[in-house]
């Protein structure tokens, strides 16, 4: 399974609706370490009216984004394309211009949805996209380039990232000679790509690895939520190293990626979205698959003000001892929800052969 799609069988808007109304637990402010403190301060935000969508910078590309970033994998979910243009346009004309998207999502439908809704708009967006080579080669890189321009209707890409980022392997794999790392080098010599980064949700040490290799990286996706605050946690380990070297950070599973913690009362979408939302990351992307959804997080994210840093601790206290043994962050302790192009290029069985 993709980094934004949710469990097989779920209904995303029964769970969102579900617990906006049960799992709203008032937060006590706990005191922060002053270190701690500095480490979550959110970034500066500009475009901030009450009935605004804030924006922050994208690290150091001079670029000001939505702190809410529309999936693209949930889009080529809906029930049509015209659906699909009236999510677009909806998010678009409420303030959001980050719009995500990847190769194989959804087998292209995805990508050639958004373009559709992009048609004479382009220009007010920032587009990316993700390339889904899984170790293989610059050659089928530049081949997938190719297709998601054309599927997206447009003649470059804002951003460009290494999509899945989650073998141990896969940082030798992408830079070896010949591989993915050279691709993103020619697309932005070709003026097909503006800027660059990497994705994945398994592993803050497969981050790290990534990063140690000096590439120049404008952006870093990961899972950021009030459970990877206290357990394999990208929060802690690998949001402090992009601030030094001044790469922005996107947020993804804000809402815990199936749903489970909100289904079960743990916390709810707004204390979730909200504590993604105040770290130092540029933008949160969150699957929107309706209107209703994509009111609600409008509902969160209008006029936004950061929690506290004792606010920000009082959740991930609140949260530690359900997300201990990483039950309610599968995509990073079982290779169940891998994507499925990922699996097979590292000899592992499609995901609907498993016996469970």
């Amino acid at each position: 399974m993709s980094e934004h799609q949710p469990a097989p069988n779920f209904n995303r808007r029964e769970f969102l609706q579900a617990s906006l109304a049960g799992a709203g637990a008032i937060l006590t402010e706990v005191p922060m370490p002053s270190s701690a403190a500095d480490l979550l301060r959110p970034l500066e935000m500009t475009n901030t009216g009450p009935e605004n969508i804030p924006r922050k910078p994208l690290g150091r590309t001079g670029e000001q984004v939505s702190i809410l970033g529309f999936g693209g994998y949930h889009l080529g979910t809906v029930g049509s394309l015209d659906e699909a243009v009236r999510l677009v346009h909806g998010a678009m004309d409420a303030g959001i211009n980050f719009f995500d998207n990847a190769w194989e999502y959804n087998d292209g439908r995805s990508e050639e949805w958004m373009g559709r809704a992009l048609q004479g708009r382009r220009d007010k967006v920032f587009l990316m996209s993700k390339v889904c080579t899984h170790g293989r080669n610059k050659q089928i890189a530049m081949q997938q380039l190719e297709q998601s321009l054309k599927r997206l209707r447009t003649d470059h890409l804002d951003l460009w990232q290494v999509h899945e980022v989650i073998y141990e392997n896969d940082p030798d794999l992408h830079f070896a000679k010949g591989g993915v790392i050279e691709a993103l080098d020619q697309a932005k010599k070709d003026g097909k790509v503006r800027f660059v980064g990497f994705t994945g949700h398994k592993s803050p040490a497969i981050h790290l690895k990534m990063l140690a290799h000096d590439y120049p990286f404008d952006t870093v996706q990961m899972p950021l939520n009030c459970f990877d605050g206290t357990y394999r946690s990208f929060e802690q380990q690998v949001l402090p190293e992009l601030q030094r070297r001044g790469i922005a950070a996107l947020g993804m599973k804000s809402l815990g990626g199936d749903g489970q913690p909100f289904m079960h009362g743990v916390v709810g979408v707004e204390a979730a979205l909200r504590y993604a939302l105040s770290l130092p990351v540029a933008t949160t992307i969150t699957g929107i698959d309706s209107l209703s959804v994509l009111h609600q997080d409008l509902a969160i994210v209008r006029g936004f003000k950061p929690m506290s840093p004792g606010e920000m601790q009082a959740l991930r206290q609140r949260c530690a001892t359900f997300a201990a043994d990483g039950h309610l962050e599968l995509y990073k302790s079982t290779k169940k929800y891998d994507g499925g192009v990922g699996r097979e290029q590292h000899g592992y069985p499609p995901a609907e052969k498993l016996p469970f």
